[in-house]
């Protein structure tokens, strides 16, 4: 872009979930920095906006479909021949209980099969550059209810989609800590962090989110760009001052999370459940 800062030229940085919110907030930062950002969404026509505004390419990808998740891989590999930062940040709240293309319960698809397997798919070409994986995970893991036996949530009682959502949340820091220790001394470091309550269309489908919002006037939550505030300081700092693996809370490290995070067995145990789920 014109005008831009070259203090992350030459980076490449790929954001799902780039076509609004958050996501669009971060694409445009990091593209005023001189990053070349590949924009990753679900609505075409959206995605294409902000990648036309940024100055980027748009990759089209629905994550109800693992299918459409390789596709995406092949292309982004095809695409560039480094990629130093992929910020795994689609995702969302489902509020009826529904199943993926795949089979899958769709708030743990969404939220951590398809990024999982995006990330596997692409670990090779950002071990390359020494790269950095950064997941968007939330605050809301606090009421998860983790069974790695019913990760599809075809026993228990569905709440919403709160407790699916909460507990994918959870899922995601764990990845990331397991995902941190595998590739431990190869150059790659990953985070995850919660961004807050942003006021984006974010649980759309939610009666207790449209009733806050009644109730709060359309005040609830903070903007995109700060929300987006951890993730581009996670994409653009070459050292992070915290372990790899670490979550935070907004720009703090160490966010308050369930015990689960910890368990180094339960964090294994995910990722080959994971691993099984996707037909890695």
């Amino acid at each position: 872009m014109s005008g831009a800062s070259a203090e992350l030229s030459g980076k490449v940085i790929v954001i799902t979930g780039a076509s609004s919110g958050l996501g669009r907030a971060a694409a445009i930062a990091l593209s005023t920095r001189g990053a070349t950002v590949a924009v990753v969404g679900r609505n075409a026509e959206r995605t294409r906006a902000v990648a036309d505004q940024v100055g980027g390419f748009p990759f089209i990808a629905d994550f109800d479909s693992l299918t459409e998740v390789r596709a995406l891989a092949d292309e982004l590999l095809a695409s560039y021949p480094r990629i130093d930062v992929l910020a795994n940040n689609a995702g969302g709240l489902v509020s009826t209980r529904g199943l993926s293309a795949d089979g899958h319960e769709r708030t743990l698809q969404h939220n951590h099969l398809a990024p999982f397997l995006l990330t596997a798919l692409l670990l090779d070409r950002l071990t390359l550059s020494a790269g950095r994986v950064i997941s968007t995970a939330s605050g809301a893991n606090m009421f998860s209810r983790l069974d790695l036996t019913d990760l599809d949530w075809k026993r228990r009682v569905y709440a919403g989609g709160w407790l699916p959502y909460g507990t994918s949340k959870l899922v995601t820091i764990m990845f990331i800590r397991e995902l941190a220790r595998r590739t431990a001394g190869t150059g790659v470091d990953a985070f995850s962090f919660h961004p807050g309550f942003v006021a984006t269309g974010f649980g759309a489908d939610s009666a207790l989110l449209r009733l806050g919002q009644f109730v709060s006037r359309g005040s609830l939550g903070i903007s995109p760009e700060q929300g987006a505030a951890p993730l581009i300081h996670l994409a653009s700092e070459h050292d992070i001052a915290s372990p790899n693996g670490t979550y935070f809370d907004g720009l703090k490290p160490d966010g308050r999370e369930r015990k689960a995070a910890f368990d180094e067995a339960m964090c294994r145990e995910l990722w080959e459940k994971s691993s099984e789920m996707v037909g890695l």
